[in-house]
């Protein structure tokens, strides 16, 4: 099977084009690619299926096997992918996702995409659809006690559900000893992405992720959207954020009067190469899927 390992600002997935390819048992593909000594070396497993109802369809999968609704950094790097592989020679296209349709606009230099602006859609505030549990609806700077540590968390679905809380300095904010009880505590029935920000400005914010099913990552598109969703309902930045993560910068623009947020960054591709699917243990069933996977 030929696969396609590519980074979205530090956020990496190995990709594989099932227009060509056929994953039978992508969870237990998902963790053999992942695996950062023994396979490729990813934060997850993206497959590029046929649509019905859009140009491409990404299916996603985290480090652990679990299935995810949407990526952020991911999407970009489908856009890339289409477009330099000769599949779309369109730079406005449409990506189908378990969150949705999502409208990319790809930025083309030397004849090959640089970055890509994503409109992520407009985010959900509704605690039930998140989900989070919760007494009242939105969840704006709610107290929840994580790992002994008192917090103040901001609660947005893009896609998946992400809880925003705000640090005085996230570079020196231990992720790793509260991310993983974050991602698992009970106000969450589908677990969380747990985001740490630090804002520097009413334009500018320092943004580190503990991602569910995969742990702290360089980057996170979905949570650089749900970040400054976050800070611009607390009064802290402008509609226009630009959110410094570990592995570069993403600008993310909240536009209220169509309530769709727009993200904008970079995709690159590391390198491709075929590995052997048989070295593969499928202890999981095959997959079974919908005719929108």
């Amino acid at each position: 099977m030929r696969f396609t390992k590519m980074q979205g600002i530090g956020n990496d997935y190995v990709y594989v084009n099932c227009l060509e390819e056929t994953v039978e048992n992508p969870a237990s593909l998902a963790r053999m690619v992942s695996d950062r000594h023994f396979g490729i070396g990813s934060d997850g497993l993206i497959l590029i299926r046929p649509s019905e109802k859009a140009d491409f369809f990404m299916e996603m999968f985290n480090a652990d096997g679990t299935r995810s609704a949407m990526c952020g950094n991911g999407i970009r790097c489908v856009g890339k992918y289409v477009y330099d592989h000769g599949l779309t020679n369109e730079e406005e296209i449409t990506v189908n996702t378990l969150a949705g349709v999502k409208r990319l606009k790809l930025h083309i230099e030397s004849g090959s995409v640089a970055a890509v602006t994503v409109d992520m859609g407009a985010p959900v505030l509704d605690a039930t659809l998140i989900p989070v549990a919760a007494d009242a609806s939105p969840v704006i700077a709610k107290p929840i006690e994580v790992a002994g540590r008192r917090f103040e968390m901001t609660c947005v679905s893009m896609g998946n559900p992400h809880a925003v809380v705000f640090v005085e300095d996230t570079s020196s904010f231990p992720v790793e000893e509260v991310g993983k009880p974050f991602e698992f505590h009970p106000a969450f029935p589908e677990r969380v992405n747990a985001e740490f920000v630090q804002v520097l400005s009413r334009s500018e914010v320092n943004m580190r992720v503990w991602e569910r099913g995969t742990g702290e990552t360089l980057a996170c598109g979905t949570g650089a959207c749900a970040s400054a969703v976050a800070c611009i309902l607390n009064g802290l930045t402008d509609d226009e954020v630009t959110v410094h993560l570990l592995g570069g910068d993403l600008h993310i623009r909240w536009d209220r009067r169509c309530d769709q947020v727009f993200m904008t960054g970079p995709a690159a591709t590391v390198f491709e190469g075929e590995i052997d699917v048989a070295a593969c243990p499928h202890d999981d069933p095959p997959h079974a899927v919908d005719p929108e996977w």
